[in-house]
């Protein structure tokens, strides 16, 4: 038997160790730790936007008989689209398939162990994170029909919704398909969850029809002290919807939740001010949706951009959204209840476009990142690019839902009856109260 030499044995330990460590080597994509317990906390974070940050913020400005209605929708969305993300949607939206939709070789996360990667966090954290995005997005859409629809519609056209609009946009942008090959950039949603959500409800709400009584009956929010605590918890999980999206604990994600807060207080003060100028005095209501409208806006642009952009994001925001809503339902008299099209269907294309010009280098104190994508070098090539993604995915999700609508309206109805709707979604779906004082 011939034995080798010491330095000789050792030497694939110390060849693995050097690989480990080195950047950009063979193996440098490990496990990182700290990656994934920053990914854990930011998936808590944007399931707490949902429940029971968006579940509080519509509950709060609906009327008091459908406040158990709307607290139902965000909660059955949460259950149901968990569950579909398992079966099929994570599959549809990150497994390979062709340029505009996934295939389904991970449908019931097949291939997923506790070993299994992406990137440097395990691939069940992705899987999870990703779908907690599924989860907020459709229940952005319920702000669109709030307080006239059918709870079983809301289920159905959820199911149907995910799977044939928000899934196969995800594989567009994310999961390798043909807007990602462009060079499309949308960092964490603004075309993904803002303007597939804000279009859904644009369109929900007109094929619905208005609430009786819209727009000559006043309509304000029931409990505003609850509209502002689920507002201030769509602000503390923001930080893990944007910055988690940089699916690392590094600079991109510190930068990312800076320029998210400062947009979101922008937002906030210019809307304020807007209602200021306007009706002679500032509102909690206004302050709520101006804050909410910086964080859409600024979202895809949130790993791209640095501070002093994201200043002028967020004012843009405040300013653009505010009109936009004025617009819509003073003009339009289009009664997008809770005001999601003028808000992240607005703000999400703002954003997108603002990202080809605050991502650049070269506008002094405005700079971003610089993260323009490898085949464009110039802004408004990449505008084009954002202008692009911005109209095709507005019109697939535009003539998408209105399809899945018309399934939904054949299958069980849309909107309950006249009496139905005066009595309140919390008894005639539910047979419950949302008080009893």
């Amino acid at each position: 038997m011939i034995h080798k030499p010491a330095a000789v044995a050792v030497l694939p330990l110390f060849t693995t160790l050097f690989l480990t460590f080195i950047p950009g080597s063979a193996m440098a994509e490990t496990l990182n730790g700290a990656d994934t317990a920053w990914i854990m906390t930011s998936t808590v974070l944007v399931l707490f936007m949902t429940i029971p940050g968006l579940s509080l913020f519509y509950a709060g400005l609906v009327r008091s008989k459908n406040v158990l209605g709307v607290l139902m929708q965000c909660f059955s969305i949460t259950c149901l689209v968990s569950i579909l993300w398992l079966v099929c949607g994570y599959s549809i939206a990150f497994s390979e398939g062709n340029a505009l939709f996934g295939g389904f070789g991970k449908a019931m996360f097949a291939g997923i162990g506790e070993e299994t990667l992406s990137g440097t966090i395990p691939e069940s954290v992705f899987a999870l994170f990703q779908m907690t995005f599924a989860i907020i997005t459709p229940a952005l859409i319920v702000g669109g029909f709030a307080e006239r629809i059918k709870y079983p519609s809301v289920l159905l056209f959820t199911a149907l919704w995910l799977l044939l609009v928000y899934a196969p946009i995800t594989h567009w942008v994310w999961g390798g398909g043909w807007l990602g090959e462009m060079g499309v950039m949308d960092f964490a949603g603004g075309l993904v969850v803002h303007l597939t959500a804000g279009t859904a409800a644009l369109v929900a709400a007109i094929v619905m029809g208005n609430r009786k009584g819209f727009p000559k009956e006043p309509m304000p929010p029931h409990n505003m002290t609850m509209c502002i605590t689920g507002a201030g918890m769509l602000w503390v999980g923001w930080f893990g919807f944007n910055g988690g999206s940089a699916l690392a604990s590094n600079g991109d994600a510190g930068m990312a939740m800076l320029v998210t807060h400062i947009s979101a207080a922008t937002g906030a003060f210019t809307w304020l001010c807007a209602e200021w100028i306007k009706f002679g005095k500032p509102s909690a209501l206004g302050a709520a949706t101006g804050m909410v409208a910086g964080l859409g806006t600024i979202t895809p642009a949130s790993g791209f951009v640095g501070p002093a952009g994201a200043l002028v994001i967020g004012f843009a925001a405040g300013v653009i959204c505010f009109n936009a809503t004025m617009y819509l339902k003073r003009k339009l008299f289009i009664d997008d209840s809770l005001d999601v099209f003028p808000v992240h269907g607005v703000g999400g294309m703002l954003g997108t476009l603002l990202t080809a010009v605050f991502a650049s280098t070269g506008i002094g104190l405005f700079s971003g990142q610089g993260y323009l994508s490898e085949n464009i070098t110039s802004i408004p090539a990449q505008l084009w690019v954002q202008f692009i993604g911005v109209v095709a995915v507005l019109v697939f999700t535009a003539v998408a839902t209105w399809i899945i609508l018309m399934i939904v309206k054949a299958v069980c109805g849309l909107r309950v009856d006249e009496e139905e709707e005066i009595t309140g979604l919390d008894l005639v779906m539910h047979n419950e109260r949302g008080y009893d004082l």
